[in-house]
Formats: structure tokens, C-alpha cells, sequence
């Protein structure tokens, strides 16, 4: 994720923090010093990183969950509203996924009974209760913000943990697509809830937490419907195959003009023998331009190990591969390694709008036949 620094690795997956995690941090610590003194600033950060540790393990119960099934989490991301695990993919069987979205809150119950069971307190209203009284014993209030945390993260809407158990369930009558769809409406109502909430009660923090929320819904049914629509199409019947590319020594000069003379926005850079050499993007060309000018070779500019595929492969495939490389582009080549086409974000983004009109025919990848290209 931009604008996010790594920490370390635990489990395999890299932990990162997001920098606006970190300028909470100093908010929270300017905020308790004004207030109380060095000794209230130590308290306050020292409470919102252990916060964001039992984050972590919640993030971690997923992604060892996960691992069960031979899915790999690339990296955790912790964000001022919580944290992100970034699996490869989520499981497509509903027990799967039930099990790997509950890991998750599983581990902060285990924490608050932990917590609980050192403190010497039970499972009462009163504890519960002490989440707001900043007069509680530290290891008291953390239990409670970890029962907080489990109760909050399993409401049925997307992009909570209940959400995911929500169209799992979903998805043993529904096709996932729709399941999807159901678990993210509900996602993007309890959004508007939350929104009003905020806006009524002055509570700035959880109208960011409801358009979070509510963008989130929105992304995840847009993926889902789109690795949906792209398992019954191959890469040739959506890729580009009228495109201008750049030779080899091509200078900037040369991509500006394409630039103003097409509508492409990124221009494929091939050798005399007709083979993808790498992508020249337009931020890559403006970067270039204002770094070292239109003399400058655009091949120094370029995006390089773009994927290649054929064009007999499932789109799905290819998008897969597109993602995990985080590229802009794939390419598409015959049997001699030749250009032929090229997929972008924007090319799969114009076919999802035509899957979701009905405009498109359903097609079968013919992985089988793969004939020319």
C-alpha cells in the first residue's frame, strides 16, 4: 500500500504501518501531554500500540488461517482505523473462508481472557463499561477494546470479518458473485448508518470509518464480479490489438508526439524482432520529462518485466498475474514470442461495465486450444 513503511516480518507476511498511523501517534501523545503531562502522553501511545498489536495478531489469525489452505499474505498494513491483511486470495469453498474470516476475532477473544484472567475481573457490563473510563487499569481497558473489536468486526456487512461469513453463507445457495453482492449492500448500509451517526453527533472519526467502510463494500464486489465475468472469457477476446508501440530508440520526443496524436495512454516498447520489451506509461513519460527531458531514451522510462501470456488463457489468469506483479499492463504474445496485444487496468475496467449490462456473451477459455497466440 503508498505511503506505508515496513517494520519487519512475522509468519511469513510483511508487517507494515501506514503513515497516517504514525501521525496519530503524535496527535494522540499531543493531544494526553496538553492535557496530563508526560506521564499521560507515555500512557495514551503506549495504549494505542498495544492496541494496535492485538491489531496485529487479529490480522495475523487470518493470514496463518489462510496459510491452512495454501493461501500466502504478502504483507499486513496497519491503517489508523484498524489494520489490512493483504491475502493472495480469498478461499472460494464457504467453510474456508468461515474459517479463515472467525480466526481473526477468535484471537481477541483469546486476548481478552488473557487479559481478563490476569487482571482478576470477568465478563461483565461493568467491564465493558470500563472502555470509557480512563480510570481503568490499563490491562482492564485494553480487554475490553479487544471484546470491542470482536463484537464490531462480526456485523454481517462487508468489509467486516461477519460481512465475509455473511456471503460465505451467502454462497452455499447464491453463486459467489451474487453472494457478494448481498454481503456488500448490507456493507454499504450499515455505511449510511454510520455516516448519519457521525454526522449528527459531530463524531468526525466515524464518518471516516463509514466512508472506509462503504468504499470498501464497493471494492470488493467490484473484484468478485469481475473475477466472476473474467473465468468465462480468454485474454484475446478482451485485449487491445490496435495500439501504436515505440522502437528501441525511441526518444521521448518521439512519445510525446504519440502521446498528442492517439488516445493511448501507455505505449508498448518492442525490438526489431517484434518482442515486448517493456511499457512506457504516461506518468512514467511526464516523470522522465521534467526529470531529464525529451532527448531523454524512452527506454529508461519504461515499466520493465511486464507478464506475458497467450491469448488462449482464462482472463482471470491474466488479471491474477497483472495484480501480483503490479505492473501496468500485461502483454499478450503469439508462439513467437511476438506482441500481438496488451490487457491495462482501464481495458478490464471498460469490460466489467460491459459484463454488468449483459452485453457481453459468455464465453468458455479454450485453454485446450490454444492455436496461434
Amino acid at each position: 500500500m503508498p505511503w506505508s513503511l515496513s517494520i519487519g516480518r512475522l509468519f511469513g507476511s510483511e508487517i507494515r504501518i501506514h503513515i497516517t498511523f504514525l501521525i496519530l501517534l503524535v496527535w494522540v501523545g499531543v493531544a494526553a501531554y496538553g492535557a496530563g503531562g508526560a506521564v499521560a502522553a507515555v500512557d495514551s501511545v503506549g495504549f494505542v500500540l498495544a492496541i494496535f498489536a492485538c491489531v496485529v495478531a487479529h490480522e495475523l489469525g487470518h493470514a496463518l488461517a489462510a496459510r491452512r489452505y495454501g493461501i500466502a499474505t504478502p504483507d499486513i498494513t496497519l491503517l489508523p482505523i484498524g489494520g489490512m491483511a493483504r491475502l493472495e486470495k480469498m478461499p472460494e469453498r464457504p467453510v474456508q473462508e468461515i474459517i479463515v474470516a472467525l480466526a481473526g476475532p477468535a484471537v481477541n477473544v483469546v486476548i481478552a481472557g488473557v487479559l481478563m484472567l490476569i487482571a482478576g475481573v470477568g465478563f461483565d457490563a461493568q467491564t465493558l463499561a470500563s472502555l470509557e473510563n480512563s480510570g481503568a487499569g490499563f490491562l482492564v481497558r485494553l480487554a475490553s477494546l479487544n471484546i470491542f473489536l470482536v463484537v464490531f468486526n462480526l456485523i454481517p456487512a462487508f468489509p467486516m470479518d461477519g460481512g465475509r461469513v455473511l456471503r460465505a453463507l451467502l454462497a452455499l445457495k447464491y453463486p459467489r458473485a451474487d453472494a457478494t453482492r448481498y454481503a456488500a449492500r448490507a456493507g454499504q448500509a450499515l455505511a449510511f448508518a454510520l455516516g448519519f451517526l457521525g454526522l449528527m453527533s459531530g463524531n468526525v472519526l466515524l464518518v471516516f470509518i463509514a466512508v472506509f467502510v462503504y468504499m470498501a463494500a464497493a471494492g470488493e464486489s467490484y473484484q468478485v464480479g469481475m473475477e466472476d465475468a473474467s473465468r468465462s472469457v480468454c485474454v484475446r477476446d478482451v485485449m487491445i490489438t490496435e495500439f501504436e508501440t515505440l522502437a528501441t530508440n525511441a526518444t521521448l520526443t518521439t512519445a510525446a508526439d504519440a502521446l498528442l496524436r492517439t488516445t493511448q495512454h501507455e505505449f508498448p516498447i518492442v525490438d526489431g524482432a517484434g518482442q515486448l520489451r517493456g511499457i512506457l506509461t504516461r506518468k512514467g513519460m511526464m516523470r522522465a520529462l521534467a526529470r531529464s527531458g525529451r532527448d531523454t531514451p524512452a527506454i529508461e522510462a519504461m515499466d520493465t518485466e511486464i507478464p506475458l501470456v497467450r491469448g488462449h488463457i482464462a482472463l482471470s489468469q491474466a488479471t491474477r498475474l497483472m495484480q501480483e506483479a503490479g505492473k501496468p499492463a500485461i502483454g499478450v504474445v503469439d508462439g513467437d514470442n511476438r506482441l500481438v496485444g496488451y490487457v491495462t487496468p482501464e481495458n478490464l475496467g471498460e469490460f466489467m461495465m460491459l459484463a454488468q449490462t449483459g452485453a457481453l456473451a459468455k464465453r468458455t477459455p479454450r485453454q485446450t486450444e490454444p492455436g496461434p497466440f
